[in-house]
């Protein structure tokens, strides 16, 4: 099958730091290649990959200096992208909702993978303007807000066994990892951990939007002792610090979509501490790969019953549910359940257009001036 996926422009595939789509795609893609896909990869120039790499961008935009308008980066890859559609048997776009009115008017089937919350003003309007573009969720949960769209599956994030290696020994503190965000849930961390009499490190990123949020509310609290912020980790240091905790705390206050850092805790053989929210009682499993808890009271319990937990059996979990293996199987009849609909399906879909040139698409001149030939 001859597959293209299209990557947000954000980060490069994969992140060199945060990043969790992007690594998700790169994961994806490395697999269904060890499968016997023939896959396309439409990402920034700086990204690594074993499929074939249509640049779209330079380099990956949050990184990026001098920064780059984003609306100009997204325009040239739908250019770019428009230009190689029909060498694809599918298109499998990430989470982008600009590309809907393109390829909607194309004749070549496509899906896109929604990658975050849906609970946004606008968006279930947008959706139903596409009635016919299939969508997959990351998570039953997800989908709650547009019970009415196109679902074509719900497919759980996964990555190689090998990339993380379990640790089956107790570690001796508390982690939190992730952006330093409200709906995150850093301060609430630190107050289970503190409540714990247990330190807690942080391996977090401080959004920019977020700086005022950290200074005013979550700085005070960390004394470099107790609570301890180590920054951003990248993939090697992630595994000694996931596979050295005791637990990963994950106090969100917001409706996940899926949360990586929890299959990734898992991996390590570190059982998760989670709330109730979004899609965590989907990938936790109560009294086996964590806890799943309604508050911080529940929390701090469930920090005293950690001894209650194998983590041999938390890794077992993962290997079971969350491998890159079965997430690719997943896709692949996915993707032929799409093309055999497409079969009887009237292309081009119905849908509100939005012309290449209302959007600010660049032309082709402008492109190869910023991205060099495309490959």
């Amino acid at each position: 099958m001859k597959i293209a996926q299209v990557a947000p422009l954000a980060e490069s595939v994969p992140p060199s730091l945060y990043g969790g789509t992007e690594r998700v795609i790169y994961w994806l893609t490395e697999e269904l290649i060890k499968q016997g896909h023939e896959v396309t990869l439409f990402g920034t120039a700086d990204s690594q990959t074993s499929a074939k790499l249509i640049p779209v961008w330079p380099r990956a935009l949050r990184l990026g200096r001098p920064r780059s308008d984003p609306i100009v980066a997204q325009a040239a890859a739908m250019d770019v992208l428009a230009r190689h559609a029909e060498e694809f048997d599918i298109i499998h776009l990430h989470g982008d909702w600009c590309y809907l009115p393109l390829l909607a008017r194309l004749d070549v089937p496509f899906v896109t993978t929604l990658h975050g919350r849906l609970d946004i003003p606008g968006l279930p309007a947008l959706i139903d303007m596409f009635p016919k573009a299939p969508l997959v969720s990351i998570s039953n949960n997800q989908r709650l807000p547009v019970p009415s769209a196109r679902w074509a599956a719900t497919i759980y994030h996964g990555f190689p066994p090998d990339w993380l290696r379990p640790s089956f020994e107790r570690g001796q503190y508390l982690a939190f990892l992730g952006r330093l965000a409200p709906e995150k849930g850093p301060e609430v961390a630190i107050r289970i951990a503190q409540a714990s009499h247990m330190q807690l490190r942080i391996a977090a990123k401080i959004p920019r939007g977020e700086r005022g949020y950290f200074a005013e509310r979550v700085q005070p609290m960390i004394d470099g002792s107790r609570v301890q912020l180590i920054g951003e980790v990248n993939d090697a240091s992630k595994q000694e610090f996931l596979g050295h905790a005791a637990a990963l705390l994950f106090p969100i206050n917001w409706p996940e979509p899926f949360g990586l850092v929890m299959i990734e805790a898992m991996a390590c053989g570190t059982p998760v501490i989670a709330f109730r929210r979004g899609s965590v009682s989907e990938v936790i499993e109560h009294g086996v790969s964590g806890f799943v808890v309604d508050d911080e009271a529940g929390a701090i319990k469930a920090v005293q019953r950690l001894s209650e937990l194998d983590r041999r059996r938390v890794r077992d979990s993962f290997d079971q549910r969350f491998t890159s293996a079965k997430m690719a199987e997943k896709y692949v009849g996915c993707y032929e359940k799409i093309l055999a609909e497409a079969k009887v399906d009237d292309y081009p879909m119905d849908g509100a257009f939005v012309s290449t040139a209302q959007l600010g698409v660049s032309n082709a001149s402008l492109l190869r001036d910023v991205t060099g030939p495309s490959k």
